[in-house]
């Protein structure tokens, strides 16, 4: 087994970021740590708390004999009525929609947007993400580049596409043209998943007001999707990439109507490099479109 010390500060830096975009989110501790034994005593200690008020009203006299008296009416009544359900920690999917369309309609400026979002507490999916990867680059050039989520490396950075697939994203904007700093890109989901797994549909509708309030605010004449979830997300359909990709359809988002072009995702181009020729025939297209 190769140590550590063993490493030269480029293996190491290599290898840290390999486990990122693995989805590793822990380091080794210098001791062995049992992760199972912690969790099944965590949970018999929650199992204790609960069961603690259970017992203390189960040993009173007046539970013991059924019955109960209020302190106000000094009226006794029955001791075990049918009492609720303890309430859910969780905001309800529906409660949390509202509650996120009402904080975008409610931002006039990119910058209170992203404010709002800061504050926004109704998305699991923002205690396990490190930051909130909010949209970067020029608001003001017309042309939006929208991807699925963050990655590994999105979320330590708070930037969309940093890495490997910025990179590639990089050299497929630059092969017609252009660059970050002449769009505007965002992500359809500002916060990372759990081992970059695709978000769920609950995750992406409570995330929806805020990506489609970003392209209500920023008012670009063209947009680029990016990937097979992005693409499904604003066309509406179950077809994959490959069936919407190249195709000019019209999005709509908050009221405001831009024409959009899907493509694949840079990592489509990492892992299957043949998707390079479709990906490019896509950018030609929209590179057609902007400049006329």
């Amino acid at each position: 087994m190769i140590s550590a010390n063993d490493l030269s500060p480029s293996e190491l830096a290599a290898l840290l970021a390999f486990h990122a975009e693995a989805g590793v989110e822990w380091l080794l501790e210098d001791e062995p740590v049992d992760r199972l034994a912690e969790f099944e005593a965590m949970k018999a200690k929650r199992a204790d708390a609960r069961a603690a008020p259970q017992v203390r009203q189960a040993t009173s006299p007046e539970v013991q004999s059924g019955r109960v008296q209020t302190a106000t009416s000094g009226k006794s009544r029955d001791a075990f009525p049918n009492a609720p359900a303890t309430p859910t920690v969780a905001i309800p999917d529906e409660q949390a929609v509202s509650e996120a369309r009402f904080a975008a309609e409610s931002a006039r400026s990119l910058a209170e947007l992203r404010t709002a979002m800061e504050a926004f507490t109704g998305c699991n999916l923002k205690n396990s993400a490190r930051n909130l990867v909010f949209a970067d680059g020029n608001a003001a050039s017309g042309i939006m580049v929208v991807g699925p989520m963050p990655y590994a490396e999105d979320d330590r950075d708070g930037q969309p596409f940093a890495g490997r697939h910025g990179d590639m994203l990089e050299r497929m904007l630059s092969g017609i043209g252009l660059s970050r700093s002449d769009i505007l890109l965002t992500n359809v989901v500002p916060w990372r998943p759990p081992g970059n797994r695709v978000p769920s549909g609950r995750e992406a509708d409570i995330c929806r007001p805020f990506v489609e309030r970003q392209i209500a605010l920023a008012e670009p004449r063209h947009v680029l999707l990016l990937g097979n979830f992005t693409a499904r997300f604003f066309f509406g359909t179950n077809e994959t990439i490959h069936q919407t990709r190249g195709q000019w359809r019209e999005l709509s988002a908050g009221g405001h109507l831009v024409p959009a072009l899907a493509t694949l995702h840079p990592q489509d181009l990492i892992s299957a490099p043949v998707n390079k020729r479709f990906a490019w025939q896509d950018l030609l297209a929209f590179k057609a479109r902007i400049s006329g």
